[in-house]
């Protein structure tokens, strides 16, 4: 296959604990956070500090991850949140941060709830969430592709499947997804309908 990712370890093959997963895998991680950056010009953060930041909340959480790939598709999707954290942050001093801002009650949600994410990426890692609370295998698949630049014979191997599989998976999370991004739009675009 070609492919620069090992298969999953032996089930007998115990867990590494993260922080040695961590420093086993940082310089991929590093090139991971580089290109997420890539695609998040302007961000008033550096691909180290992103890593950094990343792990903190990793190891803040008890996970046991069984291989590496898991790790990293996990790793991802921290960072992913911590851009969406930044570009909010972004956009929020552009648009008056520092005023006290109360938010009342509607049909929307409850007090205290956040409001609604604003901005493509954001739209995305909703739509990703929601994806996953559907189908978390077709979740896993976009996240190790898009977020992780896995190619689809890492991911079939990684998952034990044919990579006939993870093109069909890949197929109808773009849909799904594709849907559920039509949807937040059209619902951001009309919210009293």
């Amino acid at each position: 296959m070609g492919s620069e990712h090992p298969t999953a370890p032996p089930s007998d093959t115990p867990p590494l604990p993260n922080s040695q997963r961590f420093a086993d895998l940082y310089a991929e991680l590093k090139a991971l956070a580089e290109r997420q950056l890539r695609f998040n010009a302007g961000l008033p953060i550096g691909p180290s500090t992103l890593l950094h930041e990343a792990y903190l909340q990793v190891s803040a959480r008890d996970a046991v991850f069984p291989d590496r790939d898991r790790f990293i598709g996990y790793t991802a999707r921290v960072m992913r949140g911590l851009i969406i954290d930044l570009v909010r942050e972004k956009r929020a001093l552009k648009h008056g941060a520092g005023f006290h801002i109360t938010r009342l009650p509607t049909e929307l949600g409850q007090a205290g709830e956040a409001a609604p994410l604003a901005g493509p990426l954001a739209r995305l890692s909703e739509a990703l969430d929601q994806l996953a609370t559907r189908d978390q295998r077709l979740a896993e698949v976009v996240d190790l592709k898009y977020f992780c630049g896995y190619t689809f014979e890492d991911i079939a191997a990684l998952r034990g499947a044919s990579k006939r599989t993870v093109l069909r998976d890949w197929e109808k999370a773009r849909l799904l997804l594709f849907r559920q991004l039509k949807d937040l739009a059209d619902f951001s675009a009309n919210p009293a309908e």
